[in-house]
Formats: structure tokens, sequence, C-alpha cells
């Protein structure tokens, strides 16, 4: 299936200006993030990628709570996929790097790595590829924009996220799979790597005192604030100048976890005093939760210059840079 196939069907009319002029849309293109209605329509046009931590979840019937009076179902816990869903697992998906001689964790994997896990999942160079998790929690859906992200550095521009998931499929009752995906081993290429969606601890540390370029924590208040800290990281507290953005408002609170609209984010945003139109670098602990804010930045506020700091605080704390305790940026 080409990906032209999947856009449109139109008609083209030569001007005589000789500009071509595309006609009759049929189908809006895809954006960054599609709904389940969407999917539903175009199950066999799209390469559904559903991505999670473990495979047990893809093979096991969802569970329901029903309301003895209404009758109404509530989903309790995701479980099945998506028909057609091709199962890849999260972690594989990154990996360590050698940096200055030190070993940094959960970064991106290598190119050929990447390439090989996408084929084995099915993945063609033709594919419109859609990224499914379970949508159950921050966890998730941010599990989503870290492949999406990925996915993009690598050069993969036909991709999209299902908005809320599996959780949200389940919720509005529509078929689902527990058996298990063989796929066909896929021809999937990286089509470059794409290095301005990336930085690294000097851009970081040279955005510290650039006031056209703004630092995005996208980690808990405790974290940011230092009193508390994550097994991956070295040291507490925050990147100096670094604005405090937590995923937790970037998306709805409850199953099926959905990110907000372009209009609520733009109010949350304005709230933290995060200027959207605005260079950004986001990062977390390892870089999963920083995706969230990248995706949130680059994808659904449109700063295509928005960077990941892969090695997020996990880099920065080993490598002995300072941090601010105590303070809101």
């Amino acid at each position: 299936m080409r990906i032209s196939s999947l856009f449109f069907t139109c008609f083209i009319g030569l001007f005589s200006t000789g500009q071509i002029v595309l006609a009759d849309i049929k189908e809006p293109l895809p954006k960054p993030l599609v709904e389940t209605s969407w999917l539903a329509n175009h199950l066999n046009d799209v390469f559904i990628l559903d991505v999670r931590d473990h495979k047990k979840s893809f093979i096991s019937e969802p569970v329901f709570n029903t309301d003895k009076k209404t009758g109404k179902k509530k989903l309790l816990k995701v479980g099945g996929h998506i028909p057609t869903a091709n199962y890849i697992e999260y972690k594989p998906l990154r990996g360590d790097q050698i940096i200055d001689g030190a070993t940094i964790k959960h970064m991106l994997p290598t190119k050929s790595a990447f390439e090989s896990l996408m084929q084995q999942a099915g993945a063609n160079q033709d594919s419109f590829i859609v990224i499914v998790t379970n949508a159950a929690n921050d966890f998730d859906i941010t599990m989503a924009s870290r492949v999406y992200w990925q996915l993009k550095y690598f050069g993969q521009n036909e991709v999209s996220i299902l908005n809320g998931g599996t959780a949200q499929w389940l919720t509005e009752g529509r078929e689902i799979s527990i058996t298990p995906s063989k796929p066909t081993k896929g021809n999937w290429l990286a089509k470059g790597e794409h290095n301005e969606l990336l930085a690294d601890s000097h851009d970081v540390a040279s955005a510290i005192d650039d006031e056209n370029t703004q630092l995005i924590d996208a980690r808990t208040i405790s974290q940011y604030l230092g009193t508390s800290k994550s097994s991956k990281v070295s040291d507490t507290g925050h990147i100096q100048s670094a604005k405090f953005y937590p995923v937790e408002l970037m998306v709805t609170r409850k199953m099926p976890v959905k990110f907000l609209s372009a209009a609520e984010l733009l109010e949350v945003t304005n709230a933290l005093n995060i200027k959207p139109d605005q260079s950004s670098i986001t990062y977390c602990n390892s870089g999963h939760l920083a995706s969230g804010g990248w995706f949130v930045m680059h994808a659904l506020l449109g700063h295509e210059s928005a960077k990941l700091y892969d090695g997020s605080m996990h880099q920065w704390t080993s490598e002995k840079r300072p941090v601010v305790r105590m303070k809101m940026e």
C-alpha cells in the first residue's frame, strides 16, 4: 500500500501556468494525533505498531465492571489489541551509549538496531505507522510519544499516535483480538538521522543563559524541587532556568489517557510562563517523560525547532553538572 492511496483520492488539473492543483480531497491528511474513528476507517491502510512493556496484556481479555442497574460497562484493565495491530516490546527500543567514556542508559538505539526491531515487527518502507499504547496512564502515553520521536529522528514522517490508545478503543466497544501477532518480516529502513530533534549536554548548558531557548522539565514537582529523585539520577533538583511542565498537565487524568487539545495546552503553557513559540529543549530523568513535552511543543503546538535531551538528568548528573534545588524558575 503506497502512502498516496491512504492520504487522498483526487484528480489533477493543470492550469495554463503549469501549476498542479489537487482537488476532490476525500480524506484529511493525518495529523500527529488520530482518533479511533479515523483509525477504524483505515485499519487495512495503516501499519499499527502496538507498543507495550510486556506482551501479556496484548493477548489477554480486557476487564470491565458492569453496573447492575444500567448495564453500562466501565473499563478496569486494558487487554487485547486492535485487529491487525503488531506488537513490539518497548524496552529493547532504547539502548546504552558510551559518551565521554561513561555509559548512558535508555538512549536512542543504533540505526541498525532500530531498523532490525522495526523489521521484526513487520514494518515496511512505505508503511504509514500509527503508534498505539494501552493509554492507561502517563507512562503509556509517553511511551507512544517516545517511539514517535525516535521514528521521526530516523526519518519516518508518515507516523501518528492514536489518541487514547487501546483503552479508548475498548471504551467505545470496538472489536478487539487476543490472538498473538505473527508479522512477516518487513523491509523498514531509516531514511536518515535528524540531529536537529536531539539535544546533548552542551546544547543544554548553552540554553541556560540563552533567552531565546527555554528548558522544560517534564518530571514531578518533588523531583523538580529536589525533595525526591529517580534511581536513574545521581543528584536532586533541576537544571538551572528550566521551567516546570509535568506530563500530568499535558494529558487527561483518567483512563483512557489522552493529550489535551491545543487550546487547553496553550492555556496551561501560558499559566506556567512557557512560550509555545520559542525554541525548547525538554528533559526528564531518562528521556521518556520528556518525549511528552517534546511532542506537545513540536507536534501539537507546532514549534518544529523543539529538541529532546535524550540523556536528560541521568546524563546531566552523571557528568556532575550543576543543579538547582527548592526554586521555581
